[in-house]
């Protein structure tokens, strides 16, 4: 049997990062078993549809590394791709369940449910559609109905479930799966202006498409005994099913805005880098081994199995993300780091110098970020003068005789002739002795100098890179401007 299986979001908005991890696994599942990966747009409820979303999650999911074998931007043999172009199909399927016997037409207005529901409250039931009560084929007759479609009489389409039995199903991550049949709604699958719910249109494309296995989200799990029950009333096997646990905050709630970012572009306009980023998705959840946690995308591939996934729900915790992505920061090439963050320097006007002096900094500084965006905020010293300086770092190292140690030994920094690390260094620690000195009382006074700030690159790397005439400057000027008035 050929492995087919697809991402079917709703173009409702943004890529959440919940939809990255599904469209992944099952990315990582069809390539695995060397088969095919079609992307569907489930855009039956038109009021939730957003303009332009559609290419935005097709944009963030290329932006990911998820290619797709079909789909609505590529096309192929099953299309088309995108449900609302598809809705002839599914009342043809819905009359075909109403010939069967399998559905029935139902005609409740929104008040007479509305008092059906108030009516099971008060009687401590379950909200559930009453078949045997409500204005329905079964309690209307065969003769009535046919009246009240011949006038036009707005209707649905519900499937009829069995009022006894068990529905049984196996999840590939859950295992056997059973459900009482009296538990399951009567489904509608087609309203009342014609359009499909999301079970009959999804159920009716897996089949067509020759869907084989179905991996989603866990919150589609008490939907499956009705999409299995269509299956039986078609007539068609149904594919394999796997649901994956959801993804929870720190505190074990489910994942939202309120705590955080939930979409893909957000983790893309704060410099993630997309390895990094889909690594960690990968593991929400599933992890092929206990003693490593980098994998390329070729190595989830060729490691991953639904049967290594966990049941219990998974931690998106951002220092994870964070760690994960220094890790990629400090293995990746000067050219395509450099090339990385040239983009988000240009959008925020920053002055980089040159591209060759951006890949020298991004060296001094990589092993000390998590995210190369940072570079402009925790080394802007590296492009500019500081425009001010750390004053309790200033209150805590600049002594009452720091100036006349430091004016002494700027005289001999001056005379220096090759400016590099190790001259630098050995320059300093041999003032330092032979001025009885501690190398922190020269250091610590000269990184505010010279950066403003209180941590950074080793100073002595950074005063090398830096160029000795700005060097200079800087001490020059925190002498005359900004030491006086510390006296």
């Amino acid at each position: 049997m050929e492995v087919r299986v697809r991402f079917a979001p709703s173009p409702t908005g943004y890529l959440h990062v919940g939809g990255l991890r599904t469209a992944l696994y099952n990315y990582l599942f069809a390539r695995h078993n060397n088969g095919k990966m079609i992307l569907r747009i489930e855009d039956t409820d038109r009021t939730r549809f957003v303009e332009g979303a559609t290419e935005n999650l097709i944009k963030y999911l290329e932006w990911s590394g998820i290619s797709f074998d079909e789909g609505p931007h590529i096309g192929g043999n099953y299309g088309p791709y995108i449900q609302s172009e598809r809705f002839d199909l599914y009342k043809k399927y819905g009359m075909q369940l109403i010939e069967k016997g399998q559905a029935y037409y139902a005609f409740d207005t929104s008040e007479e449910l509305d008092l059906m529901r108030e009516r099971q409250q008060k009687a401590g039931v379950a909200p559930k559609y009453d078949r045997t009560s409500m204005k329905n084929q079964f309690t209307l007759g065969e003769d009535k109905t046919k009246d009240l479609l011949s006038q036009n009489v707005p209707f649905v389409v519900r499937l009829k479930v069995p009022f006894e039995g068990e529905i049984k199903f196996k999840d590939m991550i859950r295992g056997e799966v059973t459900v009482r049949s009296r538990d399951v709604d009567d489904q509608i699958l087609l309203k009342s202006d014609g359009f499909p719910t999301y079970h009959l249109a999804n159920v009716v494309d897996d089949h067509l498409m020759g869907i084989s296995h179905v991996i989603r989200g866990e919150e589609w799990l008490p939907s499956t005994p009705k999409h299995i029950l269509l299956y039986q009333s078609f007539g068609w096997e149904a594919p394999d099913f796997a649901h994956l646990p959801l993804l929870l905050n720190k505190d074990k709630s489910k994942l939202s805005k309120r705590q955080g970012d939930v979409a893909v572009e957000d983790y893309v306009g704060k410099g993630y880098f997309k390895e990094a980023f889909v690594n960690f998705i990968a593991l929400l959840g599933w992890n092929p081994t206990s003693d490593r946690e980098i994998f390329s995308m070729q190595e989830l591939i060729e490691t991953f199995s639904l049967e290594k996934v966990n049941k219990s729900g998974a931690i998106f915790d951002i220092t994870k993300l964070n760690w994960m992505n220094s890790q990629y920061l400090r293995t990746k090439s000067l050219n395509e780091l450099a090339d990385f963050i040239i983009p988000f320097l240009q959008n925020i006007n920053f002055n980089f110098i040159s591209k060759d002096y951006l890949m020298k900094v991004i060296d001094l500084i990589k092993e000390r970020i998590d995210n190369l965006i940072e570079l402009p905020e925790f080394a802007p010293y590296m492009f500019a003068k500081p425009k001010e300086y750390d004053q309790d770092f200033i209150k805590k190292h600049w002594k009452e005789n720091t100036q006349n140690t430091i004016e002494k030994y700027f005289v001999e920094l001056k005379n220096i002739t090759n400016w590099d690390y190790q001259t630098l260094h050995d320059f300093t620690q041999k003032y330092c002795e032979e001025n009885n000195l501690k190398l922190r009382e020269i250091v610590h006074p000269l990184r505010i100098m010279i950066t403003g700030k209180s941590v950074g690159a080793g100073l002595f790397e950074t005063m090398s890179l830096l160029q000795q005439n700005d060097v200079l400057d800087r001490i020059f000027y925190f002498l005359e401007n900004i030491a006086l008035k510390l006296r």
